[in-house]
Parts: C-alpha cells; sequence; structure tokens
C-alpha cells in the first residue's frame, strides 16, 4: 500500500471526504490517505496527525517526498490536539483502532469539532462505540460500509452533525448495514453469534453467580437480536 493505491479500507474512507474538505487525518501513519487525496484532487489541504515518533517521521518523509508538504502539515501530537484552530479543517478522518479509542479521541478533543460538519471512522473493532459517541454527543450517521480485506472485517461509520435515535440492533450491527444486509454483513455477524452461542454454552457449566446469570442473559439477548437478522 502506499499513496498511489490505498488498502481498500482506505479507498473506502477516502471515498466518504468530500471535494474540497479540509482534512484532519488522525493516526495517520504514512500519511497515506491525505497524500492520495491531494494527489486526487479532492482537497487542497490535510493535517496528518500522528501520536507516535516512528509513523509521524515516516509521514513526515512520505508527505515530503510527494512533494506535498506546502499542502500536508504532519503534526507530532495525541488525537485532536493535532488540530490547530486557524487550520480550517471541516473534516476528520480516523481509521485504523478500536471502536472505543475512536470514541475517546473525539470526546477528549471534542472542542475541536466546533467548525467539524463531517467524521468519517473506521474502527477495527467494537463499531458500536462508535454509534453510541454519536447518539450521545449530537451527530447523527449519514452512511456506512462494511467491507473484508485480506479475511478481515471492517466497518465505515461516517457522521455529521444531527439527532437520531437507533434502536438496540441498529446500535449493533449498524441502521444502514442492517438495511443492506451485504454478504459480508451476514458472514460478520453469523461468525459473531456463533462465537456468543461458544462463550453461552461454556457458561453453562460455569456455576451460578450474579456475574455470570448476568453475562449469559447479556449474550442470550445479543444471540435473539442477532438470529432475527441471519433468518431473513
Amino acid at each position: 500500500m502506499n499513496s498511489e493505491k490505498l488498502s481498500a479500507r482506505l479507498e473506502a474512507v477516502a471515498s466518504f471526504v468530500e471535494q474540497g474538505a479540509i482534512l484532519a487525518d488522525i493516526g495517520s501513519d504514512h500519511a497515506y490517505l491525505p497524500c492520495h487525496l491531494v494527489k486526487l484532487g479532492r482537497i487542497t489541504k490535510a493535517i496528518a496527525g500522528e501520536v507516535v515518533k516512528g509513523p509521524f517521521e515516516s509521514a513526515v518523509n512520505n508527505v515530503r517526498k510527494k512533494g506535498l508538504s506546502n499542502e500536508i502539515t504532519v503534526r507530532l501530537a495525541n488525537g485532536l490536539k493535532a488540530i490547530h484552530d486557524n487550520d480550517g479543517v471541516d473534516t476528520i478522518s480516523i481509521a485504523g483502532m478500536g471502536g472505543p479509542l475512536i470514541a475517546s479521541i473525539l470526546s477528549d478533543g471534542y472542542e475541536k469539532l466546533a467548525n467539524v460538519k463531517r467524521i468519517v471512522t473506521q474502527p477495527n473493532i467494537h463499531a458500536s462505540s462508535i454509534r453510541e459517541w454519536a447518539v450521545q454527543n449530537g451527530w447523527k450517521i449519514i452512511d456506512e460500509e462494511i467491507l473484508k480485506e485480506d479475511h478481515k472485517i471492517y466497518e465505515i461509520i461516517v457522521l455529521e452533525r444531527g439527532q437520531a435515535d437507533y434502536n438496540e440492533l441498529e446500535m449493533m450491527v449498524g441502521p444502514f448495514l442492517l438495511k443492506q444486509k451485504s454478504e459480508v454483513f451476514i458472514e460478520k455477524w453469523k461468525r459473531e453469534s456463533d462465537e456468543w452461542k461458544r462463550v453461552l454454552a461454556s457458561l453453562e457449566n460455569a456455576g451460578a453467580t450474579t456475574d455470570i446469570n448476568n453475562r449469559k442473559k447479556q449474550l442470550q439477548k445479543k444471540i435473539e437480536l442477532i438470529g432475527g437478522v441471519l433468518i431473513q
């Protein structure tokens, strides 16, 4: 993968960045995404934020090699601290992290979202954490995508400002993905359901403490919820 040829998951993330956006790519790694979008002419300015020194230096070198130092500013910073007030950032992308970490980055840097119109996230796990964050903080889901690459399944959740209510199933699997019910979606949730059933079976022989009983009820509810999707 490089800035000319992104991975399928980053190509999907890139597709949700609007023409003319000013992007802050948080956890930018080699800055492949902002470099790609500048080269495409989709954006003219970007911030690439990275908290780890090694990837930060890789991003700096990559941006310099591509001759994009005037268009892309690389900053060593934690989360949204990479964004400065005069950057004019209106779009944020955060890809390749766990859902809870992405949600905490958004919460910790919430004041940096004042002028942001769109957030594009690609959680590796626990995508529901981002949906929960959105509902609690005045953002709504405007689109989602699910894809499989190198035997791994990834979800993309795109947020804009607004209010929306989602039921328990929609929060778990995604309201747009639930409507689409793609083959990858069915594969993911069949796999999850099978794992829940395995854990539930193991708990049947684990005694009857309050914690175990509560865990069993949670698993039974999730299995029941997703079962209604898988049989349709």
